[in-house]
């Protein structure tokens, strides 16, 4: 592939910016004569104006099988995918060979919620969901163990479509 390099010649003359300046005017003019939108947010959560993006990825929950365990396999992509490190997987094997986690943890504030975790798992297993209210009063509240996260009951983001869970 060629690279291309494009000279641009500069003005030859002098240039006045106040056409530039008024068109910015104009834009805050129009902003400033608009109809202000509030909403009073705890005990308004969303109208017919606005609402949550059905994409907005936030913080994380674990599926479980039908026996309430998680359907994680340790297999450990997700640790190797997380581009903040924000992940911690240690696997273990029981009896009959099945591998599960021993210690699956999220740390929330190193998480730049990118999805590739949910991607990433060959089990469906992990999730981004679409919950936003998060505050904690200390910081090791953050890092969200297993079973904070089996037990996140919110809806996940549209990334995955919870009708088709193979994604065929």
């Amino acid at each position: 592939m060629a690279i291309r390099v494009v000279v641009v010649k500069r003005p030859e003359r002098e240039i006045s910016y106040l056409r530039a300046a008024l068109k910015g005017m104009a834009m805050t003019f129009r902003h400033l004569l608009q109809k202000k939108f509030t909403m009073q947010y705890p005990e308004q959560r969303s109208t017919d104006d606005w609402s949550l993006s059905p994409r907005w990825r936030g913080t994380h929950r674990m599926l479980t099988d039908e026996q309430g365990r998680a359907k994680c396999v340790a297999c450990g992509l997700c640790p190797q995918i997380c581009p903040a490190n924000c992940i911690k997987l240690v696997p273990g094997e029981d009896e009959v060979g099945h591998r599960y986690p021993l210690i699956y943890e999220i740390d929330e504030f190193r998480c730049v919620f990118c999805g590739y975790c949910q991607e990433v798992c060959p089990e469906e297993a992990i999730h981004v969901g679409v919950h936003y209210e998060n505050a904690e009063y200390e910081r090791e509240r953050f890092v969200y163990d297993l079973e904070r996260l089996c037990a996140q009951t919110h809806p996940v983001s549209t990334l995955w479509d919870p009708s088709d869970p193979k994604g065929e």
